[in-house]
C-alpha cells in the first residue's frame, strides 16, 4: 500500500507542542542564567533541513549557521557583533548568516522553526 500525499507532506501537526529533550548550554557559551536548549529536525527537502529549536531564559553567545527562522512563541533579543539587535517575538522572521557572532537574551522560553540549506555550519 502506498502512502497518501498528505502523509508524505506533513512534517508535524503541532510545531508549537512537539516535545523537545533539553540539555544545558555549554558553559563557555553562557553569559547569564542557566539556559537549556532542545531541537528536532523534522525533515529535509532536497538537502534543506527544517526543524524546531527551543531555548529557556538566559543569555548565550553563538557563532551562527546559515538559516532562516520564524519565532513560534516566546520573547527575547538577538544582538549582533555591531550591537544592533532584533526583538524576538511570535511571528518574527530572521535570516542568520554562517559565521555571524550573536548574543541571545531570552526573557521567556523561545521556540522557533528553522530552515537550513545543505552543508550549513552548526549553530542555533
Amino acid at each position: 500500500m502506498t502512502k497518501k500525499l498528505a502523509e508524505t507532506a506533513l512534517l508535524t501537526a503541532d510545531a508549537a507542542g512537539i516535545r523537545l529533550d533539553h540539555s544545558a548550554v555549554p558553559g563557555s557559551d553562557v553569559a547569564g542564567g542557566t539556559p537549556t536548549t532542545g531541537f528536532t529536525d523534522l525533515g529535509a527537502v532536497e538537502g534543506v533541513t527544517v526543524g524546531i529549536w527551543e531555548i529557556t531564559p538566559g543569555i548565550v553567545t553563538d557563532t551562527e549557521a546559515e538559516e532562516v527562522f520564524v519565532v513560534l512563541s516566546g520573547r527575547g533579543r538577538l544582538t549582533f557583533e555591531d550591537e544592533s539587535s532584533v526583538l524576538l517575538a511570535t511571528g518574527t522572521v530572521v535570516h542568520l548568516r554562517a559565521g555571524q557572532k550573536t548574543r541571545w537574551t531570552i526573557y521567556e522560553p523561545l521556540r522557533k522553526i528553522y530552515v537550513m540549506p545543505p552543508d550549513s555550519s552548526a549553530g542555533s
